[in-house]
């Protein structure tokens, strides 16, 4: 997932919606709560963030002449169990789906598409955090002429989340990190209680973050991706007198570089799998993979792990032309447009004029075209199984 200079603004057709500035709102106030305080803490006076967000969801409900919700805790109720497509707000079609919430109901933690909404608030802290820590590797990285150790950064990011005290101490002492390493210090951060169980942290086996306990004794993971595919696999245990003191990335580095970073290793080994050569990140995160042919031809592929088609058509441009190739794709997991009928026509509608050449494809979609040109060229050999 490269990152642009910024999302562009909502097109006027966005702004006719008077529902779209309110859910934005919202969704930033969720997300900054959460990462600070947690969402089942407050007390009046409600935090400044909380308060905007309740005060202009009442005055839209009084407007629309629906029933608002009386507190903060209600709102967190309405996040938590009301789809937002069932608030009395104006909203385009394309922005939600009808079981859309932005509060898991099982942690009452943010969603990805909460965190997406929070993604496009223009006063989004954790919206310009993921791009800042991002942007400083790249500086640092180039400053010191050292591609590779932005590319080991990145994987650093997308594999090992979760560090005990040992594993940060040998990260430390890689010395092709070093341009990064003052950086690595500030994002991850030390672990709150709330991951404990019994003494013992658990590490997802799907997507290598850290599972929260839940109350019927069962472990929730952050990411709604891994929890479609059904109950968290626990990869490791971490007893919390071995781990000394555990760290994981901050959670705008989780949400929008883990997360997406691991679609993109995934699609990394599928490549290398059919025999193609691969390089992650080239030209300093120019795009996500360089994929080169037996027969000398590249593909440019930028990976996209978005909940939510219209933001991401929004979010198309076209992919940088360095270093060069021939052909271009975006690519999303093919669990998105699985989970969400419609996923790539609500992507193209939203699509800047700009970026029409630009197709989006699922992963899977993407591997049987490069099975394909290799079987048409006489490569596809002993990996085209």
């Amino acid at each position: 997932m490269t990152y642009p200079d910024d999302l562009p603004p909502p097109s006027a057709t966005w702004f006719t919606h008077r529902g779209v500035p309110l859910i934005r709102t919202v969704a930033s106030a969720l997300t900054a709560l959460d990462a600070v305080t947690g969402l089942d803490a407050f007390t009046l006076p409600y935090p400044p963030e909380a308060q905007r967000a309740l005060d202009r969801t009442v005055l839209a409900c009084l407007e629309r002449g629906a029933e608002p919700p009386l507190s903060l805790p209600d709102l967190l109720s309405w996040c938590r169990e009301r789809p937002v497509a069932d608030w009395p707000v104006d909203l385009p079609a394309d922005v939600l789906g009808p079981e859309d919430l932005l509060l898991d109901p099982e942690s009452s933690r943010p969603t990805e598409l909460c965190h997406e909404w929070a993604e496009l608030s223009t006063d989004s802290a954790g919206r310009q955090r993921d791009r800042e820590i991002v942007f400083a590797a790249l500086r640092l990285c180039r400053e010191h002429g050292e591609e590779d150790a932005y590319t080991a950064f990145r994987r650093l990011l997308v594999e090992r989340p979760v560090l005990t005290s040992a594993e940060a101490f040998l990260v430390s002492v890689d010395h092709v990190l070093d341009p990064v390493k003052e950086l690595l210090r500030r994002i991850y951060r030390p672990v709150p209680d709330s991951y404990l169980r019994k003494g013992e942290y658990a590490v997802c086996g799907r997507c290598r973050t850290l599972l929260a306990p839940v109350g019927d004794g069962s472990w929730w993971c952050e990411r709604d991706r891994c929890r479609r595919r059904g109950e968290a696999p626990i990869e490791r245990r971490i007893p919390r007198e071995e781990s000394g003191e555990l760290l994981q990335l901050e959670r705008p580095l989780r949400q929008f570089v883990t997360g997406p970073g691991q679609a993109e290793a995934e699609l990394e080994t599928a490549l290398t799998g059919l025999g193609l050569r691969v390089r992650m990140w080239p030209g300093y995160d120019a795009y996500d993979l360089h994929v080169t042919f037996p027969d000398g031809w590249m593909w440019a592929v930028d990976v996209k792990d978005w909940a939510h088609p219209a933001f991401l058509g929004r979010a198309a441009r076209p992919v940088p032309r360095t270093p060069p190739y021939d052909e271009a794709f975006w690519v999303v997991p093919q669990s998105r447009v699985t989970d969400r009928p419609g996923y790539l026509a609500a992507y193209e509608r939203n699509r800047p004029a700009s970026a029409r050449a630009l197709p989006l494809v699922t992963d899977t979609a993407l591997r049987a075209r490069a099975l394909t040109r290799l079987r048409e060229n006489g490569n596809e050999g002993e990996h085209g199984a």
